[in-house]
């Protein structure tokens, strides 16, 4: 379909937030299975949280379980992720990504994805 587009990265201090929204058009938005995954300089691209098409089921990678939360507007073909509590570790370019499933179960590994954002920075300072 079309590639998602994100939004709401920037600079903040530790302990801030910032919420990140995603759109992604098409028709059959609500049988995307939609994910963030972060990636820093060196480092590889790592899954930050999914959620299924209805997002009755989520998952969070354990360094941000608690801090984390994803959630889904089908009618406006939105997704965000809200961050609490952010630390320099969690410095990285965020990346929204999604691909239609047959499944409605999240998918936590980034082959699985087809379409991605172009990115959207996140810089946490101390």
């Amino acid at each position: 379909q079309v590639e998602p587009v994100e939004s709401g990265g920037g600079l903040v201090q530790t302990g801030g937030s910032l919420r990140l929204s995603c759109a992604a058009s098409g028709r059959t938005f609500s049988r995307y299975c939609m994910g963030w995954f972060r990636q820093a300089p060196g480092r590889e691209r790592e899954v930050v949280a999914a959620i299924t098409w209805s997002g009755g089921r989520t998952h969070y990678a354990d360094p941000v379980k608690g801090r984390f939360t994803i959630s889904r507007d089908n009618a406006k073909n939105t997704v965000h992720l809200q961050m609490n509590s952010l630390k320099p570790e969690d410095t990285a370019v965020y990346y929204c990504a999604y691909t239609i499933s047959q499944l409605d179960i999240p998918l936590v590994n980034r082959n699985d994805y087809l379409y991605w954002g172009q990115g959207t920075q996140v810089t946490v300072s101390s």
